[in-house]
Protein backbone atom coordinates (compact mmCIF):
# COMPACT_ATOMS: atom_id res chain seq x y z
CA UNK A 1 0.00 0.00 0.00
CA UNK A 2 1.57 3.23 -1.17
CA UNK A 3 -0.71 5.62 0.73
CA UNK A 4 0.45 6.79 4.14
CA UNK A 5 -2.20 5.36 6.43
CA UNK A 6 -1.12 7.31 9.51
CA UNK A 7 -1.61 10.67 7.74
CA UNK A 8 -4.97 12.32 8.40
CA UNK A 9 -4.68 15.12 5.81
CA UNK A 10 -3.20 15.40 2.32
CA UNK A 11 -0.99 18.21 3.66
CA UNK A 12 0.61 15.66 5.99
CA UNK A 13 1.02 13.26 3.07
CA UNK A 14 2.87 15.85 0.98
CA UNK A 15 5.05 16.93 3.94
CA UNK A 16 6.09 13.30 4.39
CA UNK A 17 6.82 12.77 0.69
CA UNK A 18 8.70 16.06 0.48
CA UNK A 19 10.91 14.97 3.37
CA UNK A 20 11.37 11.28 2.52
CA UNK A 21 11.36 11.25 -1.32
CA UNK A 22 12.08 14.85 -2.34
CA UNK A 23 13.51 14.00 -5.77
CA UNK A 24 10.59 11.81 -6.84
CA UNK A 25 8.68 13.23 -9.83
CA UNK A 26 5.22 14.53 -8.95
CA UNK A 27 3.83 16.67 -11.82
CA UNK A 28 4.67 17.77 -15.34
CA UNK A 29 2.59 20.27 -17.29
CA UNK A 30 2.45 19.75 -21.06
CA UNK A 31 2.18 23.06 -22.88
CA UNK A 32 -0.24 22.73 -25.80
CA UNK A 33 -0.65 19.13 -24.68
CA UNK A 34 2.73 18.14 -26.10
CA UNK A 35 5.79 20.01 -24.80
CA UNK A 36 7.06 19.57 -21.24
CA UNK A 37 6.76 23.10 -19.89
CA UNK A 38 7.04 22.83 -16.09
CA UNK A 39 7.95 20.05 -13.69
CA UNK A 40 7.74 19.56 -9.93
CA UNK A 41 9.20 16.92 -7.64
CA UNK A 42 7.54 16.22 -4.31
CA UNK A 43 10.32 18.14 -2.58
CA UNK A 44 9.89 21.17 -4.85
CA UNK A 45 6.12 21.12 -4.43
CA UNK A 46 6.47 20.93 -0.66
CA UNK A 47 8.86 23.89 -0.64
CA UNK A 48 6.66 26.03 -2.91
CA UNK A 49 3.60 25.17 -0.82
CA UNK A 50 5.42 26.20 2.37
CA UNK A 51 6.37 29.53 0.76
CA UNK A 52 2.73 30.23 -0.17
CA UNK A 53 1.65 29.18 3.33
CA UNK A 54 4.20 31.51 4.93
CA UNK A 55 2.84 34.44 2.90
CA UNK A 56 -0.69 33.57 3.99
CA UNK A 57 0.32 33.19 7.63
CA UNK A 58 1.97 36.62 7.50
CA UNK A 59 -1.45 37.99 6.53
CA UNK A 60 -3.28 36.23 9.36
CA UNK A 61 -5.08 33.90 6.98
CA UNK A 62 -5.68 30.84 9.17
CA UNK A 63 -9.35 29.85 9.09
CA UNK A 64 -10.08 32.19 6.17
CA UNK A 65 -11.28 31.32 2.65
CA UNK A 66 -9.28 31.81 -0.54
CA UNK A 67 -10.54 31.48 -4.11
CA UNK A 68 -7.93 29.98 -6.47
CA UNK A 69 -7.92 31.48 -9.98
CA UNK A 70 -5.24 29.89 -12.15
CA UNK A 71 -4.82 29.13 -15.81
CA UNK A 72 -3.88 25.48 -16.48
CA UNK A 73 -0.44 24.75 -15.04
CA UNK A 74 1.33 23.87 -11.81
CA UNK A 75 0.95 27.14 -9.90
CA UNK A 76 -2.51 25.97 -8.83
CA UNK A 77 -1.06 22.86 -7.16
CA UNK A 78 1.39 24.82 -5.03
CA UNK A 79 -1.30 27.33 -4.06
CA UNK A 80 -3.76 24.58 -3.10
CA UNK A 81 -1.31 22.85 -0.76
CA UNK A 82 -0.12 26.25 0.46
CA UNK A 83 -3.67 26.95 1.60
CA UNK A 84 -3.82 23.67 3.46
CA UNK A 85 -0.42 24.20 5.09
CA UNK A 86 -1.73 27.57 6.35
CA UNK A 87 -5.12 26.28 7.53
CA UNK A 88 -6.97 28.13 4.76
CA UNK A 89 -10.09 26.77 3.04
CA UNK A 90 -9.47 26.64 -0.73
CA UNK A 91 -12.11 27.40 -3.36
CA UNK A 92 -10.97 26.04 -6.75
CA UNK A 93 -12.26 28.16 -9.62
CA UNK A 94 -11.24 29.41 -13.05
CA UNK A 95 -10.03 32.93 -13.82
CA UNK A 96 -12.96 34.96 -15.19
CA UNK A 97 -11.25 35.93 -18.43
CA UNK A 98 -14.19 35.11 -20.68
CA UNK A 99 -17.89 35.92 -20.56
CA UNK A 100 -19.09 32.48 -19.44
CA UNK A 101 -16.61 32.31 -16.56
CA UNK A 102 -17.42 35.81 -15.28
CA UNK A 103 -20.94 34.91 -14.17
CA UNK A 104 -19.72 31.77 -12.42
CA UNK A 105 -16.94 33.70 -10.66
CA UNK A 106 -19.41 36.31 -9.43
CA UNK A 107 -21.75 33.57 -8.22
CA UNK A 108 -18.98 31.77 -6.33
CA UNK A 109 -17.48 34.90 -4.76
CA UNK A 110 -20.91 36.29 -3.90
CA UNK A 111 -21.83 33.04 -2.16
CA UNK A 112 -18.56 32.31 -0.33
CA UNK A 113 -17.22 35.83 0.39
CA UNK A 114 -13.53 34.75 0.44
CA UNK A 115 -10.97 37.03 2.05
CA UNK A 116 -8.24 36.12 -0.45
CA UNK A 117 -7.97 35.58 -4.18
CA UNK A 118 -4.85 33.63 -5.15
CA UNK A 119 -3.66 33.66 -8.74
CA UNK A 120 -0.58 34.07 -10.96
CA UNK A 121 1.00 37.33 -12.09
CA UNK A 122 -0.11 36.97 -15.72
CA UNK A 123 -3.75 36.50 -14.71
CA UNK A 124 -3.57 39.30 -12.15
CA UNK A 125 -2.22 41.70 -14.81
CA UNK A 126 -4.82 40.78 -17.40
CA UNK A 127 -6.89 43.82 -18.28
CA UNK A 128 -10.03 41.70 -18.54
CA UNK A 129 -9.82 41.02 -14.81
CA UNK A 130 -9.32 44.63 -13.73
CA UNK A 131 -12.98 45.59 -13.28
CA UNK A 132 -13.87 42.44 -11.38
CA UNK A 133 -10.75 42.74 -9.24
CA UNK A 134 -11.54 46.33 -8.28
CA UNK A 135 -15.17 45.44 -7.51
CA UNK A 136 -14.32 42.51 -5.23
CA UNK A 137 -13.44 42.77 -1.56
CA UNK A 138 -10.74 40.10 -1.87
CA UNK A 139 -7.09 40.59 -1.03
CA UNK A 140 -5.30 39.53 -4.24
CA UNK A 141 -2.00 37.65 -4.20
CA UNK A 142 0.10 36.40 -7.13
CA UNK A 143 1.66 33.29 -5.61
CA UNK A 144 4.14 32.67 -8.44
CA UNK A 145 5.98 35.84 -7.37
CA UNK A 146 6.63 34.44 -3.88
CA UNK A 147 10.24 33.32 -3.52
CA UNK A 148 10.77 29.68 -2.53
CA UNK A 149 13.44 30.99 -0.15
CA UNK A 150 10.66 32.14 2.18
CA UNK A 151 9.53 28.53 2.75
CA UNK A 152 11.44 28.31 6.03
CA UNK A 153 9.28 31.10 7.48
CA UNK A 154 6.30 28.73 7.50
CA UNK A 155 5.22 27.40 10.90
CA UNK A 156 3.34 24.12 11.15
CA UNK A 157 0.39 24.81 13.42
CA UNK A 158 -1.37 21.54 12.60
CA UNK A 159 -4.70 21.27 10.83
CA UNK A 160 -7.25 18.80 12.17
CA UNK A 161 -8.77 16.27 9.78
CA UNK A 162 -12.30 17.46 10.53
CA UNK A 163 -11.61 21.04 9.44
CA UNK A 164 -12.74 22.19 6.01
CA UNK A 165 -10.28 21.74 3.18
CA UNK A 166 -12.36 22.81 0.18
CA UNK A 167 -15.47 24.52 -0.97
CA UNK A 168 -16.04 22.48 -4.13
CA UNK A 169 -18.62 24.31 -6.18
CA UNK A 170 -20.99 22.10 -8.15
CA UNK A 171 -21.14 22.42 -11.92
CA UNK A 172 -24.62 23.95 -11.92
CA UNK A 173 -26.04 21.52 -14.49
CA UNK A 174 -29.48 21.59 -12.84
CA UNK A 175 -29.29 24.74 -10.66
CA UNK A 176 -26.98 27.55 -9.62
CA UNK A 177 -23.60 26.38 -8.26
CA UNK A 178 -23.50 25.43 -4.58
CA UNK A 179 -20.36 25.16 -2.46
CA UNK A 180 -19.91 21.64 -1.10
CA UNK A 181 -18.02 21.71 2.21
CA UNK A 182 -15.31 19.03 1.95
CA UNK A 183 -13.22 18.27 5.03
CA UNK A 184 -9.67 16.92 5.10
CA UNK A 185 -11.11 13.65 6.38
CA UNK A 186 -13.52 13.48 3.42
CA UNK A 187 -10.58 13.88 1.03
CA UNK A 188 -8.51 11.16 2.67
CA UNK A 189 -11.52 8.79 2.71
CA UNK A 190 -12.25 9.30 -0.98
CA UNK A 191 -8.60 9.06 -2.05
CA UNK A 192 -8.43 5.76 -0.19
CA UNK A 193 -11.56 4.60 -2.05
CA UNK A 194 -10.11 5.60 -5.43
CA UNK A 195 -6.85 3.81 -4.68
CA UNK A 196 -8.70 0.63 -3.73
CA UNK A 197 -11.20 0.71 -6.58
CA UNK A 198 -8.69 1.35 -9.36
CA UNK A 199 -5.80 -0.70 -8.01
CA UNK A 200 -3.33 2.17 -7.84
CA UNK A 201 0.25 2.10 -6.62
CA UNK A 202 3.21 4.48 -6.70
CA UNK A 203 3.99 3.24 -10.22
CA UNK A 204 0.53 4.18 -11.55
CA UNK A 205 1.33 7.10 -13.85
CA UNK A 206 -1.57 9.50 -14.55
CA UNK A 207 -2.37 11.64 -17.60
CA UNK A 208 -5.17 14.22 -17.54
CA UNK A 209 -6.66 17.13 -19.45
CA UNK A 210 -9.65 17.55 -17.13
CA UNK A 211 -10.17 20.94 -15.44
CA UNK A 212 -8.38 20.78 -12.12
CA UNK A 213 -10.87 23.13 -10.47
CA UNK A 214 -13.66 20.53 -10.82
CA UNK A 215 -14.09 17.47 -8.66
CA UNK A 216 -13.15 14.78 -11.20
CA UNK A 217 -10.00 16.55 -12.37
CA UNK A 218 -9.05 17.68 -8.86
CA UNK A 219 -9.80 14.69 -6.64
CA UNK A 220 -9.27 11.89 -9.14
CA UNK A 221 -6.32 13.20 -11.13
CA UNK A 222 -4.48 15.91 -9.22
CA UNK A 223 -4.67 14.67 -5.62
CA UNK A 224 -4.65 10.89 -6.05
CA UNK A 225 -1.00 10.92 -7.28
CA UNK A 226 0.11 12.75 -4.12
CA UNK A 227 -1.85 10.32 -1.96
CA UNK A 228 -0.20 7.25 -3.52
CA UNK A 229 3.16 8.81 -4.44
CA UNK A 230 2.73 8.59 -8.22
CA UNK A 231 3.49 10.86 -11.18
CA UNK A 232 0.97 12.93 -13.14
CA UNK A 233 1.16 14.63 -16.55
CA UNK A 234 -1.31 17.46 -17.14
CA UNK A 235 -2.48 19.42 -20.16
CA UNK A 236 -5.18 22.05 -20.55
CA UNK A 237 -8.73 21.11 -21.56
CA UNK A 238 -8.39 23.39 -24.60
CA UNK A 239 -5.36 21.42 -25.81
CA UNK A 240 -7.46 18.25 -25.80
CA UNK A 241 -10.54 19.80 -27.39
CA UNK A 242 -8.46 21.34 -30.18
CA UNK A 243 -6.69 18.06 -30.90
CA UNK A 244 -8.00 14.92 -29.09
CA UNK A 245 -4.97 12.98 -30.35
CA UNK A 246 -2.85 14.83 -27.76
CA UNK A 247 -4.60 13.02 -24.90
CA UNK A 248 -3.99 9.53 -26.24
CA UNK A 249 -0.49 10.43 -27.43
CA UNK A 250 0.44 11.50 -23.89
CA UNK A 251 -0.96 8.23 -22.53
CA UNK A 252 1.14 6.37 -25.09
CA UNK A 253 4.31 8.42 -24.51
CA UNK A 254 4.29 8.40 -20.72
CA UNK A 255 2.93 4.84 -20.37
CA UNK A 256 -0.04 5.97 -18.31
CA UNK A 257 -1.84 3.52 -16.06
CA UNK A 258 -4.85 5.75 -15.35
CA UNK A 259 -6.60 8.44 -17.34
CA UNK A 260 -10.26 9.22 -17.80
CA UNK A 261 -12.92 11.64 -18.94
CA UNK A 262 -16.65 12.12 -19.44
CA UNK A 263 -18.36 10.00 -22.07
CA UNK A 264 -18.23 12.65 -24.81
CA UNK A 265 -14.41 12.63 -24.84
CA UNK A 266 -14.23 8.97 -25.87
CA UNK A 267 -16.70 9.65 -28.66
CA UNK A 268 -14.66 12.65 -29.79
CA UNK A 269 -11.52 10.51 -30.05
CA UNK A 270 -13.35 8.02 -32.27
CA UNK A 271 -14.54 10.81 -34.55
CA UNK A 272 -11.36 12.87 -34.78
CA UNK A 273 -8.37 10.49 -34.61
CA UNK A 274 -7.50 9.00 -37.99
CA UNK A 275 -6.28 5.50 -38.81
CA UNK A 276 -2.84 6.91 -39.62
CA UNK A 277 -2.68 8.62 -36.24
CA UNK A 278 -3.87 5.48 -34.44
CA UNK A 279 -0.95 3.60 -35.97
CA UNK A 280 1.43 5.78 -33.90
CA UNK A 281 -0.20 4.97 -30.54
CA UNK A 282 0.58 2.27 -27.99
CA UNK A 283 -2.19 2.15 -25.38
CA UNK A 284 -1.23 -1.19 -23.86
CA UNK A 285 -0.20 0.44 -20.55
CA UNK A 286 -3.67 1.97 -20.05
CA UNK A 287 -5.28 -0.13 -17.30
CA UNK A 288 -7.96 2.26 -16.01
CA UNK A 289 -9.80 4.37 -18.61
CA UNK A 290 -12.53 5.66 -16.37
CA UNK A 291 -15.75 7.09 -17.78
CA UNK A 292 -17.91 9.25 -15.53
CA UNK A 293 -19.42 12.68 -14.83
CA UNK A 294 -22.19 12.21 -17.41
CA UNK A 295 -24.28 9.18 -18.49
CA UNK A 296 -22.07 6.31 -19.68
CA UNK A 297 -23.28 4.97 -23.02
CA UNK A 298 -22.77 1.41 -24.11
CA UNK A 299 -22.35 2.49 -27.73
CA UNK A 300 -19.56 4.91 -26.81
CA UNK A 301 -17.56 2.28 -24.94
CA UNK A 302 -18.00 -0.30 -27.67
CA UNK A 303 -16.96 2.13 -30.44
CA UNK A 304 -13.93 3.29 -28.48
CA UNK A 305 -12.80 -0.25 -27.62
CA UNK A 306 -13.19 -1.40 -31.23
CA UNK A 307 -11.53 1.68 -32.73
CA UNK A 308 -8.44 1.58 -30.53
CA UNK A 309 -8.01 -2.18 -30.12
CA UNK A 310 -5.29 -2.05 -32.78
CA UNK A 311 -3.38 0.34 -30.47
CA UNK A 312 -3.19 -2.27 -27.72
CA UNK A 313 -6.21 -0.98 -25.78
CA UNK A 314 -7.98 -3.74 -23.87
CA UNK A 315 -11.76 -3.47 -23.53
CA UNK A 316 -11.34 -4.45 -19.88
CA UNK A 317 -9.49 -1.16 -19.26
CA UNK A 318 -12.72 0.79 -19.79
CA UNK A 319 -14.02 1.66 -16.35
CA UNK A 320 -17.55 3.10 -15.90
CA UNK A 321 -17.98 4.78 -12.54
CA UNK A 322 -20.31 7.11 -10.70
CA UNK A 323 -19.71 9.99 -8.34
CA UNK A 324 -20.57 13.56 -7.44
CA UNK A 325 -19.03 16.55 -5.66
CA UNK A 326 -21.31 16.08 -2.65
CA UNK A 327 -19.60 12.73 -2.00
CA UNK A 328 -16.16 14.35 -2.60
CA UNK A 329 -15.97 12.41 -5.89
CA UNK A 330 -16.13 8.64 -6.31
CA UNK A 331 -19.17 6.65 -5.13
CA UNK A 332 -19.09 3.44 -7.17
CA UNK A 333 -16.63 1.74 -9.47
CA UNK A 334 -16.19 -1.65 -11.10
CA UNK A 335 -13.61 -4.35 -10.70
CA UNK A 336 -10.32 -3.38 -12.32
CA UNK A 337 -9.62 -5.22 -15.59
CA UNK A 338 -13.23 -6.41 -15.84
CA UNK A 339 -15.04 -5.65 -19.10
CA UNK A 340 -17.85 -3.10 -18.54
CA UNK A 341 -21.11 -4.84 -17.79
CA UNK A 342 -24.07 -3.97 -20.00
CA UNK A 343 -27.46 -5.43 -19.09
CA UNK A 344 -30.76 -5.11 -20.89
CA UNK A 345 -34.07 -4.12 -19.33
CA UNK A 346 -37.63 -3.57 -20.52
CA UNK A 347 -37.73 0.06 -21.71
CA UNK A 348 -41.45 0.46 -21.03
CA UNK A 349 -41.04 -0.88 -17.51
CA UNK A 350 -38.20 1.58 -16.85
CA UNK A 351 -40.51 4.44 -17.81
CA UNK A 352 -42.83 3.26 -15.04
CA UNK A 353 -39.97 3.04 -12.50
CA UNK A 354 -39.90 -0.76 -12.70
CA UNK A 355 -36.89 -2.97 -13.42
CA UNK A 356 -37.59 -5.97 -15.66
CA UNK A 357 -34.68 -7.94 -17.11
CA UNK A 358 -34.70 -8.79 -20.81
CA UNK A 359 -32.34 -10.70 -23.05
CA UNK A 360 -29.83 -8.55 -24.90
CA UNK A 361 -31.28 -7.55 -28.26
CA UNK A 362 -34.84 -8.47 -27.36
CA UNK A 363 -37.71 -6.29 -28.62
CA UNK A 364 -38.28 -3.32 -26.34
CA UNK A 365 -34.97 -3.77 -24.56
CA UNK A 366 -32.85 -0.88 -23.32
CA UNK A 367 -29.20 -1.53 -22.51
CA UNK A 368 -27.69 0.11 -19.44
CA UNK A 369 -24.06 0.14 -18.33
CA UNK A 370 -23.40 -0.74 -14.70
CA UNK A 371 -21.35 1.83 -12.79
CA UNK A 372 -19.82 -0.62 -10.32
CA UNK A 373 -20.31 -1.27 -6.64
CA UNK A 374 -19.91 0.68 -3.45
CA UNK A 375 -16.38 0.83 -2.06
CA UNK A 376 -14.99 0.14 1.41
CA UNK A 377 -17.29 1.30 4.24
CA UNK A 378 -19.63 3.44 2.14
CA UNK A 379 -23.32 2.44 1.91
CA UNK A 380 -25.86 2.95 -0.89
CA UNK A 381 -29.65 2.76 -0.60
CA UNK A 382 -32.30 3.15 -3.30
CA UNK A 383 -35.14 5.21 -1.83
CA UNK A 384 -38.45 6.50 -3.18
CA UNK A 385 -37.86 10.27 -3.49
CA UNK A 386 -41.33 11.21 -2.22
CA UNK A 387 -42.27 8.57 0.36
CA UNK A 388 -38.63 8.17 1.52
CA UNK A 389 -39.15 4.44 1.87
CA UNK A 390 -36.49 1.99 0.69
CA UNK A 391 -37.46 0.66 -2.74
CA UNK A 392 -37.93 -2.97 -3.58
CA UNK A 393 -35.20 -4.48 -5.75
CA UNK A 394 -37.47 -4.26 -8.80
CA UNK A 395 -38.10 -0.50 -8.48
CA UNK A 396 -36.19 2.60 -9.54
CA UNK A 397 -35.59 5.21 -6.87
CA UNK A 398 -33.24 7.96 -5.77
CA UNK A 399 -29.65 7.00 -4.96
CA UNK A 400 -28.85 7.75 -1.31
CA UNK A 401 -25.27 7.52 0.00
CA UNK A 402 -23.70 7.32 3.46
CA UNK A 403 -19.98 7.17 4.25
CA UNK A 404 -16.88 9.04 5.44
CA UNK A 405 -16.46 10.54 1.95
CA UNK A 406 -19.78 12.41 2.05
CA UNK A 407 -19.26 16.17 2.42
CA UNK A 408 -20.40 18.33 5.33
CA UNK A 409 -23.16 20.14 3.46
CA UNK A 410 -23.56 23.28 1.35
CA UNK A 411 -21.85 26.50 2.37
CA UNK A 412 -24.27 29.01 3.93
CA UNK A 413 -27.30 26.89 2.98
CA UNK A 414 -28.49 25.22 6.20
CA UNK A 415 -31.98 24.36 4.92
CA UNK A 416 -30.71 22.75 1.72
CA UNK A 417 -27.99 20.97 3.70
CA UNK A 418 -30.58 19.55 6.08
CA UNK A 419 -32.74 18.35 3.17
CA UNK A 420 -29.97 16.86 1.04
CA UNK A 421 -27.24 15.73 3.48
CA UNK A 422 -29.35 14.72 6.49
CA UNK A 423 -32.04 12.56 4.85
CA UNK A 424 -33.51 9.66 6.80
CA UNK A 425 -35.56 6.65 5.78
CA UNK A 426 -39.18 7.38 6.72
CA UNK A 427 -40.20 4.19 8.52
CA UNK A 428 -36.95 3.32 10.31
CA UNK A 429 -35.29 6.70 10.80
CA UNK A 430 -32.09 5.18 9.43
CA UNK A 431 -29.59 7.83 8.34
CA UNK A 432 -28.34 10.39 7.77
CA UNK A 433 -27.86 9.91 4.02
CA UNK A 434 -26.89 12.15 1.15
CA UNK A 435 -29.68 12.51 -1.40
CA UNK A 436 -27.84 12.54 -4.73
CA UNK A 437 -30.74 13.64 -6.94
CA UNK A 438 -29.87 10.75 -9.27
CA UNK A 439 -32.26 7.93 -10.12
CA UNK A 440 -31.21 4.32 -10.41
CA UNK A 441 -31.33 0.82 -9.02
CA UNK A 442 -29.08 -1.95 -7.75
CA UNK A 443 -28.75 -5.26 -9.54
CA UNK A 444 -26.52 -7.92 -7.92
CA UNK A 445 -24.91 -5.14 -5.91
CA UNK A 446 -24.05 -3.03 -8.96
CA UNK A 447 -25.45 0.47 -9.46
CA UNK A 448 -27.30 1.35 -12.65
CA UNK A 449 -28.01 5.08 -13.00
CA UNK A 450 -31.06 5.94 -15.11
CA UNK A 451 -31.20 9.74 -14.90
CA UNK A 452 -31.48 12.93 -12.87
CA UNK A 453 -34.55 13.50 -10.71
CA UNK A 454 -34.83 17.18 -11.70
CA UNK A 455 -34.33 16.49 -15.43
CA UNK A 456 -36.97 13.76 -15.63
CA UNK A 457 -39.57 14.30 -18.35
CA UNK A 458 -43.01 12.99 -17.37
CA UNK A 459 -45.57 12.77 -20.18
CA UNK A 460 -48.94 11.07 -19.62
CA UNK A 461 -47.64 9.45 -16.46
CA UNK A 462 -44.57 7.88 -18.10
CA UNK A 463 -40.99 8.76 -17.17
CA UNK A 464 -38.61 9.64 -19.99
CA UNK A 465 -34.93 10.25 -19.38
CA UNK A 466 -33.57 13.20 -21.38
CA UNK A 467 -30.25 11.51 -22.13
CA UNK A 468 -32.08 8.70 -23.97
CA UNK A 469 -34.02 11.17 -26.10
CA UNK A 470 -30.85 13.18 -26.75
CA UNK A 471 -29.04 10.09 -27.94
CA UNK A 472 -31.92 9.35 -30.33
CA UNK A 473 -31.85 12.91 -31.66
CA UNK A 474 -28.08 12.97 -32.15
CA UNK A 475 -28.22 9.70 -34.09
CA UNK A 476 -31.22 10.70 -36.19
CA UNK A 477 -29.39 12.75 -38.83
CA UNK A 478 -25.79 13.12 -40.00
CA UNK A 479 -25.94 16.91 -39.72
CA UNK A 480 -26.41 16.89 -35.93
CA UNK A 481 -23.43 17.12 -33.61
CA UNK A 482 -22.88 14.46 -30.96
CA UNK A 483 -23.08 15.84 -27.44
CA UNK A 484 -24.84 18.98 -28.67
CA UNK A 485 -28.46 18.24 -27.83
CA UNK A 486 -30.73 19.04 -24.88
CA UNK A 487 -34.20 17.60 -24.28
CA UNK A 488 -36.58 19.10 -21.73
CA UNK A 489 -40.29 19.54 -20.98
CA UNK A 490 -42.36 22.72 -21.24
CA UNK A 491 -45.85 23.35 -19.95
CA UNK A 492 -48.43 23.71 -22.72
CA UNK A 493 -52.01 24.23 -21.54
CA UNK A 494 -51.30 22.45 -18.27
CA UNK A 495 -49.54 19.42 -19.81
CA UNK A 496 -45.84 18.64 -20.23
CA UNK A 497 -44.68 18.61 -23.85
CA UNK A 498 -41.28 17.70 -25.27
CA UNK A 499 -38.82 20.21 -26.74
CA UNK A 500 -35.36 19.45 -28.13
CA UNK A 501 -32.54 21.86 -28.95
CA UNK A 502 -29.82 20.45 -31.21
CA UNK A 503 -26.53 21.80 -32.55
CA UNK A 504 -25.79 21.39 -36.24
CA UNK A 505 -22.33 20.14 -37.14
CA UNK A 506 -20.21 22.93 -38.64
CA UNK A 507 -19.58 21.14 -41.92
CA UNK A 508 -23.33 20.86 -42.59
CA UNK A 509 -24.25 24.51 -41.92
CA UNK A 510 -24.15 25.76 -45.53
CA UNK A 511 -26.30 23.02 -47.04
CA UNK A 512 -28.66 22.49 -44.13
CA UNK A 513 -32.24 21.44 -44.91
CA UNK A 514 -33.68 22.32 -41.51
CA UNK A 515 -37.21 21.13 -42.25
CA UNK A 516 -35.96 17.69 -43.29
CA UNK A 517 -33.74 17.40 -40.20
CA UNK A 518 -36.56 18.33 -37.83
CA UNK A 519 -38.96 15.93 -39.53
CA UNK A 520 -36.40 13.16 -39.11
CA UNK A 521 -36.01 14.06 -35.42
CA UNK A 522 -39.78 13.93 -35.03
CA UNK A 523 -39.99 10.50 -36.67
CA UNK A 524 -37.19 8.98 -34.58
CA UNK A 525 -38.57 10.29 -31.28
CA UNK A 526 -41.99 8.93 -32.15
CA UNK A 527 -40.59 5.54 -33.16
CA UNK A 528 -38.22 5.06 -30.21
CA UNK A 529 -40.01 6.83 -27.37
CA UNK A 530 -43.68 7.03 -28.44
CA UNK A 531 -43.59 10.76 -27.82
CA UNK A 532 -44.95 13.65 -29.84
CA UNK A 533 -42.43 16.44 -30.39
CA UNK A 534 -43.78 19.88 -29.48
CA UNK A 535 -40.82 21.83 -30.89
CA UNK A 536 -37.28 21.37 -32.16
CA UNK A 537 -34.75 24.17 -32.42
CA UNK A 538 -31.58 23.83 -34.51
CA UNK A 539 -28.68 26.00 -33.34
CA UNK A 540 -25.08 26.66 -34.32
CA UNK A 541 -22.27 24.45 -32.97
CA UNK A 542 -21.14 25.58 -29.54
CA UNK A 543 -24.39 27.45 -28.82
CA UNK A 544 -25.85 24.89 -26.38
CA UNK A 545 -25.48 26.20 -22.81
CA UNK A 546 -22.96 24.15 -20.85
CA UNK A 547 -21.54 24.21 -17.35
CA UNK A 548 -17.88 25.09 -16.82
CA UNK A 549 -17.15 21.34 -16.82
CA UNK A 550 -18.94 20.75 -20.13
CA UNK A 551 -22.25 19.34 -18.89
CA UNK A 552 -25.47 20.29 -20.68
CA UNK A 553 -27.51 22.89 -18.83
CA UNK A 554 -30.97 21.69 -19.74
CA UNK A 555 -32.63 24.14 -17.36
CA UNK A 556 -30.84 27.07 -19.03
CA UNK A 557 -31.74 25.82 -22.52
CA UNK A 558 -35.35 25.44 -21.37
CA UNK A 559 -35.48 28.98 -20.03
CA UNK A 560 -33.95 30.38 -23.21
CA UNK A 561 -36.57 28.52 -25.23
CA UNK A 562 -39.36 29.94 -23.08
CA UNK A 563 -37.85 33.43 -23.39
CA UNK A 564 -37.44 33.02 -27.17
CA UNK A 565 -33.73 33.72 -26.60
CA UNK A 566 -32.32 30.83 -28.65
CA UNK A 567 -30.70 31.88 -31.93
CA UNK A 568 -32.35 29.33 -34.20
CA UNK A 569 -30.86 28.46 -37.56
Amino acid sequence: MTALLDCTTLAEVLRHRGACEPERHAYTFLKDGETEHARLSFGELDRRARAVAAALQARGAEGELAVLLYSPGLDFVAALFGCWYAGVVAIPAYPPLRAGATARFQSIVGDSRPRFALTSADVLDDARLAELRDASSCEWLATDTISADTADAWRDKGVGSERLALLQYTSGSTASPKGVMVSHANLIANERMIERAMGHSSSSTFVTWLPIYHDMGLIGNLLQPVYIGASCYLMSPVAFLQEPLRWLRAISTYRAHTSGAPDFAYDLCVQKITAEQRATLDLSSWEVAYDGSEPVRRETLERFAETFASCGLRASALYPCYGLAEATLLVTGGEKQETPRARSFDANALMADRVVDLADGADGARALIGCGRTILDQEIRIVHPETRLVCEASRIGEVWVRGPNVGQGYWNRPDTTEAMFRARVADTGDGPYLRTGDLGFLRDGELFVTGRLKDLIIVRGKNHYPQDIEQTVESSHASLRRGGCAAFPVDVDGAERLVVVAEVDRQHLRRLDGAAVIERIRQEISAHHELALHAAVLIKPGALPLTSSGKRQRHVARQRFIDAALEAL
